[in-house]
């Protein structure tokens, strides 16, 4: 399982799952565009991205958060995440993204943003797990 969504009262609230921490972060960021589209993106382009944060927490904050700027400033819709490295002891990260236009697609939920609300980053001995709400 990549991801599950969790009930929440008022927006929405999942988990993502890898057997690494970039296995993880891909993995919530799949999570996330699944709520805001509806169907499969074509792989027309590709971005570089490079995030930093002072910890796990906001180093995946501001990872997700890169998908909504993107969107909102370039119209960009990623679809997949390739290349992911994350460097532990810097708390940096670097990614491509390939993904289309967003003209060519329906939206199901508007992200209004990524919250710290309920926020964790944790490894146990078998896999990583993220939790994350969105603001919708």
């Amino acid at each position: 399982m990549k991801y599950k969504f969790i009930p929440h009262t008022a927006d929405i609230k999942f988990q993502a799952f890898g057997k690494n921490i970039e296995e993880a972060f891909s993995n919530s960021a799949l999570a996330m565009l699944s709520e805001i589209f509806d169907k499969r993106v074509k792989e027309n382009k590709r971005i570089k991205i490079k995030v930093k944060g002072q910890d796990y927490e906001s180093l995946l904050y501001n990872f997700l958060e890169e998908f909504l700027f993107l969107l909102d400033s370039k119209r960009f819709l990623a679809s997949k995440i390739k290349k992911i490295k994350i460097d532990k002891k810097k708390f940096k990260l670097e990614a491509e993204l390939v993904g289309d236009d967003a003209k060519h697609y329906g939206f199901t939920n508007t992200v209004k943003a990524i919250t710290y609300n309920d926020m964790f980053v944790k490894n146990n001995s078998k896999k990583w797990i993220v939790q994350v709400v969105l603001d919708v």
